[in-house]
């Protein structure tokens, strides 16, 4: 591995920030001198012409002040291309992070020559970076490189997988995706004329990928490197729901039905035509193609298997999943145990619940008894969504209790669209913008009503929404003067430690104080248990699918439906759900190293400052970073107390 996190690597972090000015077009020269005011001033000082000669002279005697200027400008510099390129390369990004310059683009993701191209540019940006003096930087400029090169070397590393070849499954795919796009209800923007004209041009596209995923599943049988079968077939509902003969009734056309003020009728008149044609000459004929070719060669070429090792290359495969997903070098082996072991401590507290609340019997018994009380669930999805945007009211009072960070824009609560409801997973959060044109969306799924137990609502709020996913990610994407890499971008270890290590504060809230509210916690913990079990035992231990699904039953009372999607889950997502429960620990281990260095003098809202104020970062980088926070804290608290002080 090339990157190493010595303690040093984040020396004054949080003070070493400067203020940088985004723009949405490349930085050009002047802005670079609007930017970095006082290294142009040291330029002219010295009679230099440009930050080129300056570099050129550095080694011959400038000063490190001067050095370390010129070297922290060269990065920022190179960051910023870097985005700017990314946006181009990704127009989906860009839309998501609410820049509209590329919201009619849609380029071949899935092309073979998109594969070398991005393995190359990302070899090229590692030579770009591994430029840059790292002993020269500091603070912010050196946790951006060392983060930077981190996310480069696994891409170069994970380019040897085919996941190209597997470009659908029942969780995500470029049909689904597109659909959500094109309902009006996600990221793409329907606001003006030219935000539906905007639509159209991805419309255009949408042929050119589905051709391009039908070929690669192609080569993918080709190459043994295909989804399990009994998964697939779940896919043709979802490609269905779209095979209307009224254009009126496709999920497409929402958007026509929901003109904002601004769009005039003339326009309202041949944009209803222009829809109408896209969806009944383009959209349908493009899914009806991919569903003829999954029902007549894809799924018949299917395998039995559900184990990411049982593909070419495959142990290796999920290894480098599981290093990319945790951030960490827990081997398969280690996270299984790590997870009986969470397994076992988190029934010992239900058992705990179980007592206080009165009721006699064994685990299980409980777990049927929760399952069965109607009291414990709605019948109605609208009550179900009601209570959420309750639950919303009461999270967000009660935060402060613990933070004095926060995002300025708050969340709304939807339903999981209908079409991919039944294979969906219980919730889910969709960022917001920065500007807060559009708000992060906390996906509530309805499908199953009693996959939504009350007693878990809580809980499930808190990961989603505040404290958990919609604070983390707002916050960092609202840090304007870090570069644009870590406010969009991160590591899922951080984005689903946070968001699990945010439940746990339900309690300290005041949030859980009913038995079967902290039941509903514990509950949602053990997913996260299990989840490291299962992840680990299809992928690594020869699990099957039906071994997966009998295990999360018999140790949850989760509903059917909703264990077999968490399993269908992992077997597509191999790795992802290690997340969650690894990420959790290093933060709570964190969290218990600073109460017991700090002892009376831990503020909890200083340390979730600490956390947040710098993005989604991998795991070591975490703990270099909070533990060189601790130090710091100590050597003040110590300099307040009169310690320490030299005469």
């Amino acid at each position: 591995m090339r990157v190493a996190f010595p303690a040093s690597s984040l020396i004054d972090s949080r003070t070493d920030r400067r203020v940088l000015v985004r723009s949405p077009t490349p930085v050009r020269a002047g802005l670079w001198v609007r930017r970095n005011f006082f290294v142009f001033t040291a330029l002219l000082a010295l009679g230099l012409n440009s930050a080129s000669v300056l570099a050129e002279e550095s080694a011959a005697g400038q000063s490190d002040e001067i050095r370390t200027a010129v070297e922290a400008a060269k990065l920022e510099q190179m960051l910023e291309d870097y985005f700017e390129e990314s946006l181009v390369r990704n127009p989906i990004r860009a839309t998501a992070i609410g820049d509209p310059r590329y919201n009619d683009r849609m380029p071949n993701f899935l092309s073979e020559e998109r594969q070398v191209e991005d393995e190359l540019l990302e070899k090229r940006w590692l030579t770009q970076v591994e430029k840059i003096d790292r002993e020269l930087l500091s603070g912010q400029d050196r946790l951006s490189r060392d983060i930077f090169v981190y996310e480069r070397d696994m891409a170069i590393e994970g380019a040897r997988f085919p996941s190209h070849l597997l470009p659908i499954n029942q969780m995500f795919s470029i049909p689904s995706f597109f659909a959500q796009l094109g309902s009006g209800g996600s990221i793409q923007p329907f606001r003006n004329e030219k935000d539906y004209r905007d639509f159209l041009g991805r419309v255009d596209r949408l042929e050119v990928l589905i051709d391009q995923a039908i070929a690669n599943m192609k080569k993918g049988i080709e190459m043994g490197v295909v989804q399990p079968q009994a998964l697939m077939e779940k896919v043709l509902p979802q490609l269905e729901a779209h095979l209307v003969d009224d254009a009126t009734q496709s999920v497409f056309y929402r958007p026509i039905q929901n003109f904002p003020e601004e769009v005039g009728e003339e326009a309202r008149a041949e944009l209803t035509e222009a829809y109408e044609q896209a969806i009944l000459e383009q959209i349908i004929p493009s899914y009806k193609k991919l569903h003829t070719f999954m029902v007549e060669e894809y799924i018949p070429n299917c395998r039995q298997t559900t184990s990411l090792a049982d593909l070419p290359d495959g142990e290796a495969w999920y290894a480098y999943r599981v290093k990319t997903m945790t951030t960490t070098d827990m081997t398969p082996d280690e996270i299984h145990q790590f997870g009986l072991e969470e397994v076992a401590r988190i029934h010992a507290e239900m058992r705990g619940v179980m007592t206080e609340v009165g009721f006699e019997g064994e685990l299980q018994d409980f777990f049927d008894h929760l399952e069965g009380e109607e009291r414990f669930y709605y019948t109605d999805a609208e009550e179900l969504l009601q209570g959420y945007r309750d639950l919303q009211e009461k999270v967000n009072a009660a935060v402060p209790d613990l933070f004095d960070i926060f995002p300025k824009a708050d969340y709304e609560v939807k339903p999981v669209p209908e079409f991919m409801a039944q294979s969906s997973a219980a919730a889910f959060y969709q960022p917001g913008t920065p500007d807060g044109s559009r708000l992060g969306a906390f996906f509530v799924n309805t499908f199953n009503l009693k996959a939504q137990a009350k007693f878990g609502m809580t809980t499930l709020s808190i990961h989603e929404a505040s404290p958990g996913h919609h604070f983390q990610i707002s916050i960092a994407q609202e840090i304007e003067d870090l570069p644009r890499f870590r406010r969009f971008g991160g590591q899922t270890a951080f984005f689903e430690g946070w968001a699990l290590y945010a439940e746990s504060l339900g309690k300290q809230m005041g949030l859980l104080d009913d038995p079967y509210d902290y039941y509903g916690r514990l509950s949602d913990e053990l997913l996260r248990g299990m989840r490291l079990v299962v992840d680990t035992g299809l992928h690594s231990k020869g699990w099957s699918r039906e071994r997966a699904i009998e295990y999360m039953l018999e140790n949850s009372s989760m509903a059917e439906s909703d264990v077999i999607a968490e399993v269908e889950r992992y077997i597509v997502f191999a790795g992802q759900a290690l997340a969650y429960k690894v990420g959790q620990r290093v933060i709570s281990g964190l969290r218990a190293e600073a109460e017991n260095e700090l002892e009376d003098d831990f503020d909890i809202k200083a340390f979730h400052r600490a956390m947040l104020e710098d993005g989604a970062v991998p795991m070591r980088v975490l703990q270099t970073k909070i533990r060189e926070w601790i130090v710091e804290q100590k050597d003040g608290f110590e300099v307040e107390n009169g310690k320490g002080l030299k005469g």
